[in-house]
C-alpha cells in the first residue's frame, strides 16, 4: 500500500537539485504523492512545471498551506539533493510543521536529520519517525562479491552518464517501462536514494555503502533479481560518471555487474562537470567515454540526451549528428521517449534468452 506523502523542494523544483522530487512525481509504488511544497512554484501543477504533463499534483507554498486546505499525509519527503547534502535552513520550518502534524519524515540527504537535535527531540515528543535512508547498513548485513554474477544469463545493461545529474535514473525507468509494454519482464536495479523511494525492489544505495561491499551489493541485487524473476532485462541505474573528478564511478557496473551493454547519457549543452566550472573542469567529448568503456571490454549500444539548455530543434540536430558520428541509435528520453534505442536492446535480450537453456 502506498503511503500518502508530500514532497519538499524549497524553491528549486525546476532545477536538477530537486531530482528526488522529480523522480517521485514521475512515479512511485512506495509513496502516493499528494502535493509538492515549494515557495516559488506554488499554485501550479507539479507535472506541468516538471515536463509539461499535468498530473493532478498541486504545489503549495508551505506545509501549513497544505494542511489549511484539509490535506493529510503520512510522510513528508525531503525532495532535494543540494550540494553538500545538508538540509537547507529555509526548509527546516516545513519539516517541523510536518512533524507537528503527525507526519514521519523521509530524507535521502547525506547529513542525517536524526543528528539535528531540534528535529530529533521533536520526533520523540510527537511520536513520529525520521527515516534517514542514507544511513549505512551494518557490515554484517552486507555482501562481498563472489563471482555468482557469471551464472546470470538474463540480459543486463547499465545506464551510465558522462556526468552526474543527467537523468540516468529516469532513462532507466523509461527503458524498463518500454520493455514491459512489449510483454517482457524487466526490472530496474536502483543504486540511489530516489530509486529506493520510488519502490524498486532490487538494489542498494551506492554512496552510503562501504566501498569494499559495493561490488558485492551490486552483484547480490542482480543475482537475486535473476533468481526470483528470471527477467528478460535488468537495467542498472548508473551513478556519477567514470571520469567525474569529485567521485568517479561506473567501473563496478561494467566489471562487477558484468553488463552486456551500456546506454550512455550525455548533455550536449553542458561544458563543465557539474559544480566545477570554477576549475574549468571540462567534460571530454562523448567519444572518449565510449572508448573508455570499450577498454573495459563493454560496448555502448545507444546514447540518450539530456536536452537542458537546448531547444527541441537543437536537440534533434545533436541526435542526428551523434547517430551519424557514432553509428549507434540516439534518443531524447524526456521529449520523445526511448523508442529509438530499443532496437539493440531487443537484440541483446533475444541473444541472451536464446542462451538461457545452454
Amino acid at each position: 500500500m502506498q503511503l500518502k506523502s508530500i514532497v519538499l523542494s524549497n524553491g528549486s523544483f525546476d532545477t536538477k537539485s530537486a531530482k528526488t522530487a522529480h523522480g517521485l512525481i514521475r512515479g512511485s509504488v512506495r509513496y502516493d504523492i499528494l502535493a509538492v511544497i515549494d515557495p516559488v512554484f506554488f499554485g501550479q501543477d507539479a507535472g506541468t512545471v516538471l515536463d509539461g504533463r499535468e498530473r493532478g499534483i498541486p504545489i503549495y507554498k508551505t506545509v501549513k498551506d497544505f494542511i489549511a486546505t484539509g490535506g493529510k499525509a503520512e510522510n513528508c519527503v525531503v525532495g532535494v539533493a543540494p550540494k553538500g547534502g545538508q538540509l537547507p535552513k529555509s526548509m527546516e520550518e516545513d519539516v517541523v510543521t510536518a512533524m507537528e502534524n503527525g507526519m514521519d519524515v523521509v530524507s535521502g540527504l547525506h547529513s542525517f536529520l536524526n543528528d539535528n537535535e531540534r528535529l530529533a527531540t521533536l520526533a520523540k515528543e510527537k511520536g513520529v519517525t525520521i527515516h534517514d535512508i542514507r544511513q549505512p547498513r551494518e557490515r554484517k548485513y552486507l555482501k562481498f562479491w563472489t563471482g555468482d554474477i557469471y551464472k546470470v544469463k538474463s540480459a543486463k545493461i547499465a545506464v551510465m552518464g558522462t556526468d552526474c545529474g543527467l537523468g540516468k535514473r529516469t532513462t532507466s525507468k523509461f527503458i524498463v517501462e518500454a520493455i514491459r509494454k512489449e510483454g517482457m519482464i524487466s526490472e530496474m536495479i536502483y543504486t540511489g536514494q530516489t530509486g529506493w523511494m520510488q519502490g524498486w525492489k532490487y538494489g542498494f544505495i551506492l554512496d552510503s555503502t562501504y566501498n569494499d561491499y559495493v561490488s558485492g551489493e551490486l552483484e547480490n541485487a542482480l543475482v537475486t533479481c535473476d533468481r526470483e524473476l528470471n527477467p528478460d532485462l535488468m537495467v542498472i541505474e548508473g551513478q556519477a560518471a567514470l571520469r567525474n573528478i569529485s567521485g568517479p564511478c561506473g567501473s563496478e557496473f561494467l566489471l562487477s555487474g558484468d553488463v552486456d551493454g551500456v546506454i550512455l547519457q550525455h548533455a550536449p549543452a553542458r561544458v563543465h562537470y557539474d559544480g566545477f566550472e570554477y576549475l574549468d573542469a571540462k567534460i571530454p567529448p562523448i567519444t572518449e567515454d565510449i572508448a573508455l568503456i570499450k577498454m573495459y571490454g563493454k560496448e555502448v549500444i545507444g546514447v540518450t540526451l539530456n536536452t537542458r539548455g537546448l531547444t527541441i530543434d537543437q536537440a534533434l540536430r545533436y541526435k542526428e549528428e551523434y547517430e551519424q558520428k557514432l553509428g549507434i541509435p540516439v534518443a531524447l528520453p524526456v521529449e520523445r521517449g526511448v523508442g529509438d534505442i530499443l532496437g539493440p536492446i531487443r537484440e541483446l535480450i533475444k541473444r541472451k534468452n536464446a542462451n538461457k537453456g545452454n
